[in-house]
């Protein structure tokens, strides 16, 4: 009786592990296939220049480790092995240990943190034209945060296209995206010219057309404003992972015991 009831507990476990990490496979899968697609679809010298900055390369890259530990979990799972149900606890327990390390680094050293964000700014503002993906990504993120470039609108002139140096023959020479505009909500029809010339004119002249300040400091203040929306997301994102560990434990734990039972049966 002991037997059954304890093979009966695995089979329960094995399921409720497998039923959980399906879903992520598909995820997993999908991210992959989204990156992939996004990949493909730009041109091979823009996709050489830029892979530092590739939202595809970042989803490709997730997805595909996200599958490994998924797909570890329900073979171990499934097959009873506990190395790979260990492999794929001990993986899960590094992960939610980093982020919890990002989190708790980030809150204390939020200065080098700010200049970390900065730096990846300022690199994508580089490589602005370079990446349609991550073009569309700072068009967005401009637009939704009412801000223009890292620091100011100025950062800008970082971009080859939109500086302003005497010998750059751009049409957009010392000019900002059209991103940047202040809506004109009588528009019916965007207007992409409309940050031409901006970076040459002064702040208050600029602010009259465009957002002058910089996305940096709306960022910031957005997470001090949504500290609780940004909790729960994370809370969201560690419940799969401490159910993932426990549920794998358990099931380790279980298989343990029915060795133990089996081989005390046979003595």
């Amino acid at each position: 009786p002991e037997s059954n009831r304890n093979k009966e507990q695995i089979r329960i476990f094995k399921r409720s592990i497998c039923i959980c990490l399906s879903c992520f496979d598909v995820i997993s899968m999908v991210m992959v296939a989204i990156g992939v697609y996004a990949r493909l679809m730009k041109h091979a010298e823009a996709a050489l220049a830029c892979l530092a900055v590739d939202p595809a390369i970042l989803l490709i890259v997730v997805g595909i480790l996200m599958f490994l530990l998924t797909f570890c979990g329900c073979i171990g799972s499934l097959r009873e092995n506990i190395c790979l149900l260990q492999t794929f606890s001990l993986c899960l327990t590094i992960v939610f240990l980093l982020q919890l390390a990002a989190g708790v680094l980030g809150f204390v050293f939020s200065d080098k943190a700010r200049g970390k964000v900065s730096e990846i700014i300022n690199n994508a503002i580089v490589h602005y034209r370079d990446d349609l993906d991550l073009q569309n990504l700072i068009d967005f993120g401009q637009k939704e945060f009412s801000c223009c470039g890292g620091i100011s609108y100025k950062d800008w002139s970082q971009n080859m296209y939109f500086n302003c140096s005497e010998d750059n023959p751009s049409r957009e020479r010392c000019s900002v995206p059209y991103s940047c505009c202040l809506p004109t909500p009588s528009q019916a029809v965007i207007n992409t010219m409309c940050g031409q010339g901006m970076q040459a004119l002064e702040y208050l002249e600029a602010s009259k057309v465009i957002y002058t300040n910089g996305c940096i400091d709306k960022l910031v203040n957005w997470i001090h404003s949504n500290l609780f929306l940004l909790g729960g997301v994370a809370l969201g994102l560690a419940i799969p992972q401490l159910v993932g560990i426990l549920l794998s434990q358990i099931l380790v734990n279980q298989i343990k015991d029915q060795i133990k039972l089996q081989l005390y049966n046979q003595q």
